[in-house]
């Protein structure tokens, strides 16, 4: 049987997401109550990196170890994919010596070719047009601070991006309605954007996307490996910053949320993000608790 793998948030079902989000609550709660909890013990999970990570790489580990497992971390130095070996060829190797595989890469096809030869599951821990398990760890935190989602108005200000097409992703799985706000160059892929379209709004005006918005989301201006375009995006995107007057313009209980690595001062203000509507701790630490639910899934079934 083949295996299922997570390379994005349409991979599964929209009630297999939800069931993951809420497995992710129940592994927290006996994780803060100290239970020990090993599903996975002396397994190993394969961490392959071609583009570093901080949060990615603890959450991931952690979640193995505190589930019984393993965790080798490989670097682009450390493997033959950064010398050029196929990827088929990689994918058959490594899949035959441990039990589960997380990609964090540049291009997404290079994942999908490396899922198409995989005998086990492989996750999406971030590619340039994707990051899924960010998505579940913002859910779950909606949902700790606001409950279900559904139906909620969401503001994704900034760059039309990976984490943006995530949340595309996420609204029509989640159903919920996502508007976008971005200078007109910057727009999310059309591809991703029109299977979507009965759920999200694209302007070129950041208040217009934030009235009466339940959650505000934004990322870095330059994503990594996109440095070199840093002073032509700070002018492009000069209007595009989450402050307080934003804020202003959603619901008065709005939350804001950011993935993280942030740039206070530019695509948000200090005020916002160390403010009292700023969730982006719990979500930095959800990314642990929901990523164990997503490798629970895929190596042992729905709990």
């Amino acid at each position: 049987m083949k295996p299922r793998h997570f390379l994005t948030l349409l991979d599964l079902t929209p009630s297999e997401l939800q069931g993951i989000i809420t497995r992710a609550h129940t592994l927290k709660a006996m994780q803060k109550r100290g239970e020990l909890y090993e599903p996975l013990k002396n397994k190993v999970l394969g961490m392959v990196f071609e583009k570093s990570s901080t949060r990615t790489r603890v959450s991931f580990e952690t979640g193995m170890i505190q589930f019984g497992g393993q965790a080798i971390f490989l670097s682009p130095r450390d493997t033959q994919l950064g010398r050029g070996e196929p990827i088929e060829d990689s994918a058959r190797v490594l899949s035959s010596m441990v039990d589960l595989i997380m990609i964090r890469t540049f291009e997404h096809s290079k994942i999908e070719t490396f899922a198409d030869y995989s005998s086990v599951p492989v996750i999406n821990a971030l590619t340039d047009m994707y990051h899924p398990c960010q998505l579940l760890a913002d859910i779950q935190t909606y949902e700790e601070h606001r409950g279900s989602i559904k139906g909620k108005t969401v503001a994704w200000i900034g760059d039309g991006n990976n984490m943006c097409h995530s949340y595309i992703n996420a609204a029509r799985q989640m159903d919920f309605t996502l508007r976008i706000a971005s200078p007109a160059n910057y727009f999310p892929h059309a591809e991703v954007v029109m299977p979507a379209k009965d759920r999200i709004e694209l302007t070129e005006d950041p208040m217009e996307a934030a009235t009466g918005a339940d959650l505000i989301v934004t990322d870095v201006w330059a994503s990594m490996g996109q440095e070199e375009e840093q002073k032509l995006r700070e002018r492009a995107f000069a209007n595009f910053q989450v402050d307080k007057k934003l804020m202003a313009q959603a619901k008065k209980d709005a939350l804001f949320m950011h993935c993280l690595p942030a740039h206070r001062g530019e695509e948000v203000s200090a005020d916002v993000i160390d403010g009292p509507q700023s969730v982006v701790w719990d979500e930095a630490e959800n990314r642990l608790h929901s990523q164990k639910a997503l490798m629970e899934f895929l190596m042992i079934g729905p709990r």
